[in-house]
């Protein structure tokens, strides 16, 4: 069993808040503080969107940290690479703005920081044991777990609905 953990979104429960988004941001700024994060220059930016969709349905979305990541290769400088707990991250002082990593994310989640002339994107929170978006989600729409665990909790709920009459 994979003790390296992943992000994954329930939709089912997101009520497009944006704690996450904030929570985020804040972990990214100077003083990891929400007073001192609104004075800020520049202001921090969350690495995490929330897309509305059709309804009521809202979607976080951040990057998947793919295995066979898009935007590791199509680095021209290097600075895109894998950390020891799978995430991908980017070195930001080997950044140069060209933007192709953005260009070949098939998610759309990496930001540019037009200033500064860099690429971010969810790192993960590497000095926390929990990314800080799914520690602020009130709703628990974010799970921080191994797929082997998150496989079998969907498994579990999936078998007490049939269970309950309820599966199909």
């Amino acid at each position: 069993m994979s003790d390296l953990k992943e992000i994954f979104v329930n939709t089912q429960h997101c009520t497009g808040c944006l704690s996450c988004k904030l929570a985020c941001a804040v972990q990214h700024s100077k003083n990891k503080d929400l007073f001192s994060a609104l004075s800020q220059d520049p202001k921090p930016k969350s690495r995490l969107y929330v897309e509305w969709l059709w309804g009521n349905t809202k979607v976080p979305v951040l990057c998947r940290h793919c295995e066979d990541a898009p935007c590791v290769n199509a680095c021209i400088s290097g600075a895109i690479t894998r950390a020891e707990n799978n995430a991908v991250i980017t070195n930001t002082d080997k950044c140069i703005g060209c933007w192709t990593c953005v260009m070949v994310c098939p998610y759309g989640v990496i930001g540019r920081d037009k200033d500064l002339k860099i690429a971010y994107r969810c790192d993960r929170c590497p000095d926390q044991d929990h990314p800080a978006c799914v520690d602020a989600c009130p709703t628990e729409a974010l799970t921080y777990a191994t797929v082997d665990k998150f496989s079998a909790e969907k498994r579990q709920a999936a078998s007490r609905e049939v269970a309950q009459g309820q599966g199909g």
